[in-house]
C-alpha cells in the first residue's frame, strides 16, 4: 500500500499512526500513553526538522516511523512521569511542601 506525506496529515489519533506505520502495539500502553506517545514522535520530529529538509516523500515518511517507533519504544520500558513531556510535569506546584522536601534545609 503506497503511502503518502498528504495521507500523513491525515491521521487523527494514535491507533491511525499505528496502522500507517505498520507498527505492531499493545493497545493497553497506548491507551494509557497516547497523548505521550504523540508529544514524543512530536518532539522527536522538531529535533530532526534540518535533517528531514530536502529528504524525499518516501525517505522523510521511512525517519517519520523510525521516529514513531522510537516514541513507542521508549514507553514499553518508561513512563510518562520518568519523561516529563508536558509542561504541568515540569511545574513546581505553588504554595505546596511535598513531603521529601521536609527535613530538607
Amino acid at each position: 500500500m503506497s503511502r503518502t506525506l498528504a495521507d500523513f496529515n491525515q491521521l487523527v489519533d494514535a491507533e491511525q499512526y499505528f496502522e500507517f506505520f505498520e507498527v505492531p502495539y499493545d493497545p493497553q500502553l497506548v491507551n494509557v500513553n497516547r497523548l505521550h506517545i504523540l508529544q514524543k514522535f512530536s518532539n522527536l520530529i522538531k529535533e530532526r526538522a534540518s535533517e528531514l529538509r530536502g529528504l524525499g516523500e518516501a525517505e522523510t515518511l521511512n525517519q517519520y516511523r523510525l521516529a514513531f517507533q522510537q516514541a513507542y519504544d521508549l514507553f514499553l520500558t518508561s513512563n510518562s512521569l520518568q519523561q516529563k513531556l508536558f509542561k504541568v510535569f515540569n511545574e513546581k506546584p505553588q504554595n505546596v511542601v511535598l513531603l521529601s522536601e521536609l527535613g530538607q534545609s
